[in-house]
């Protein structure tokens, strides 16, 4: 299963690109994330630990998930692997490519759901895809889009 959420940002790919791969300053500009832990860094990949508010009317749910990040300078893209969390196994590209006047963030969560006998996959598709996963994805590229197109660096 494959969720896709994509933005146009008024800034220079490097820009939102540099916004994108410093997730461990993400709670400083975006609401939604309660904390982002660097577990692991190698020259290679990192492990690091998210955790998320899902806001719904009235109330926000938390979320969590441990995830391996690979960074590709060259190519402006962030992967993850999840590690640990409900979405474990779960594949997520970021892609940071130049737009006349900007650049076009496209984020992709490819999953085949929990491993949770007869109801994963549905759940997957009608739950946690889209109600927490692209509700949580829009909201951290609307926010990587507003600092990016803020004059803060």
């Amino acid at each position: 299963m494959r969720i896709v959420d994509e933005i146009d940002v008024r800034a220079s790919p490097e820009r939102v690109f540099s916004i994108a791969a410093q997730v461990e300053r993400w709670p400083e500009i975006l609401p939604h994330y309660r904390r982002v832990r660097l577990r692991e860094r190698t020259p290679e990949r990192s492990v690091v630990e998210m955790a998320a508010w899902r806001p719904f009317p009235g109330f926000s749910w938390p979320t969590w998930w441990v995830s391996e990040m690979w960074i590709d300078a060259a190519r402006r893209q962030v992967r993850y692997r999840h590690l640990l969390g409900v979405t474990r196994g779960m594949k997520v590209v970021w892609r940071v490519e130049p737009r006349p006047g900007g650049a076009h963030i496209t984020l992709i969560h490819d999953w085949d759901g929990p491993a949770w006998p007869l109801i994963g996959r549905p759940a997957a598709r009608w739950i946690i895809l889209p109600v927490f996963v692209h509700g949580i994805a829009s909201r951290t590229l609307a926010g990587v889009k507003r600092r990016a197109e803020s004059t803060h660096a």
